[in-house]
């Protein structure tokens, strides 16, 4: 029997079979629901960062129209004034954002459980309250989220399990078996391409959701080749599942011996084995409870106020020598308003400091989750996703250095300018909009 022949034989069973049409229906229908919900939050993100980037720029010419007719500020707040280095810059609105990609519309990851926007000032720091904590997409599915992602890399290797679980059983349990054998060359041959049929089946299935899904996000509209990767990697996801289940199935006699050997595989890869891993993990390296942060935030800020004068001074000095020569270093009566008002440039070193051990404890954390991908296959597929879609951590890393990169800059600009007494005017704010708004 030729391999054409196998599949035509077994596409009138697979269309006669309202368990698998069943089957693949529920499939196609959590695929499309998954897509949907990336595709929500793709555009939820996309929207609420334009409504952002309006209003901040209303805000700035806002700003823009004191010094256009010669105002200090608001007349309801006459201690605002935006002639000063502080003023002008805390009146320009500073937004870090971590820009949603339309490839998220095949994997959440952990976009909704990082911040993907924050106004950025001189008091703020990459580990805000606002930027959330880390959840798996398992635990996201318990509060009724499910994307396109845990339709892949959970409901596909069922599906494809119930397509094959009659292969080569169904002939051994009705005694066909002898009679295969007088039909076809090999009866490891004959399994393979009845398996390769469904694997053909799925991928087809695959595709087909992928391209709705390009169709509710622009995925093609970037110009880069994310479709393609992701592709190739929910094939190799595929024929990874495959090969267990073509072993599965030229070594087992019975549906009943195939099914439960599938489906003990499918729960050992996909649950038993993470779960092993996380709680490995979580033993080893346990949750960083950013105690040193919170005391850097809380106690060593106020102990900032408790230093004497001379003491905070020094610390400048150290940070940006060039003030030895502004202005104000060389009147000794404005010295102690110059200090006072670089407060946050010394809040914001202490949080620096303080970061170091947090993210140490995280990039820990990752490498021993990354050691384990050998014989941890669904999160390395899931990891790998992630960082297709740009939805995995050292994305939101990066994000939380952009977030930093900005409130150094702030700082830098607000200690600079207020110790050489700079008189903001139209330019100079229009300078600073320019120079503090670049995220590069």
């Amino acid at each position: 029997m030729t391999g054409s022949r196998i599949f035509i034989c077994e596409w009138k069973h697979f269309v006669r079979n309202r368990f698998k049409l069943v089957a693949v229906l529920l499939f196609v229908l959590a695929g499309v629901y998954g897509l949907h919900n990336g595709a929500s939050l793709y555009h939820k993100q996309y929207g609420e960062i334009e409504d952002i980037n309006q209003k901040a720029e209303e805000s700035r010419q806002e700003t823009l129209a004191y010094y256009t007719s010669g105002k200090k500020g608001p007349e309801d707040r006459p201690w605002v004034d935006v002639t000063t280095p502080f003023w002008a810059v805390w009146s320009t609105p500073i937004y870090q954002f971590k820009d949603p990609s339309p490839v998220m519309v095949y994997c959440i990851g952990q976009a909704e459980q990082y911040g993907f926007y924050k106004r950025v000032t001189f008091w703020s720091t990459p580990f805000d309250s606002d930027m959330a904590e880390e959840i798996a997409n398992p635990e996201r599915l318990q509060s009724g989220t499910l994307d396109f992602s845990f339709v892949i890399l959970y409901l596909l290797p069922l599906l494809l399990l119930i397509l094959v679980h009659n292969v080569k059983g169904a002939e051994a349990d009705n005694g066909f078996l002898p009679l295969v054998h007088t039909q076809v060359n090999s009866i490891s041959s004959w399994v393979i391409a009845r398996l390769s049929f469904y694997v053909c089946i799925s991928a087809i299935l695959m595709a087909g959701l992928m391209f709705y899904g390009a169709v509710l996000t622009p995925v093609f509209g970037g110009g880069d080749s994310a479709f393609g990767k992701i592709f190739l990697l929910f094939t190799a996801y595929l024929l990874f599942w495959s090969i267990c289940f073509g072993i599965i199935l030229n070594t087992s006699n019975s549906i009943t011996g195939s099914t439960l050997k599938m489906v003990g595989v499918w729960l050992l890869l996909a649950f038993i084995v993470p779960a092993t891993v996380h709680q490995w993990v979580s033993t080893n390296y346990p949750p960083n409870l950013m105690v040193d942060w919170i005391d850097s935030q809380r106690d060593e800020q106020y102990d900032l106020f408790d230093e004497p004068e001379e003491v905070r001074h020094a610390k400048l000095m150290e940070l940006f020598p060039a003030l030895a020569n502004s202005v104000v270093a060389q009147d000794s009566a404005k010295l102690s308003e110059a200090v006072n008002s670089s407060y946050s440039v010394l809040a914001n070193e202490l949080a620096k400091n303080s970061m170091v051990a947090v993210i140490k404890d995280s990039q820990k954390k990752n490498a021993a989750i990354s050691s384990s991908y050998w014989f941890n296959p669904i999160t390395f597929f899931q990891n790998t996703l992630n960082q297709l879609s740009q939805t995995h951590y050292q994305d939101y890393q990066a994000h939380r250095e952009g977030i930093q990169v900005l409130v150094d800059r702030q700082n830098q600009t607000l200690v600079m300018d207020t110790w050489n007494e700079v008189v903001v005017d139209k330019e100079k704010y229009l300078e600073y909009r320019e120079q503090l708004t670049k995220t590069q």
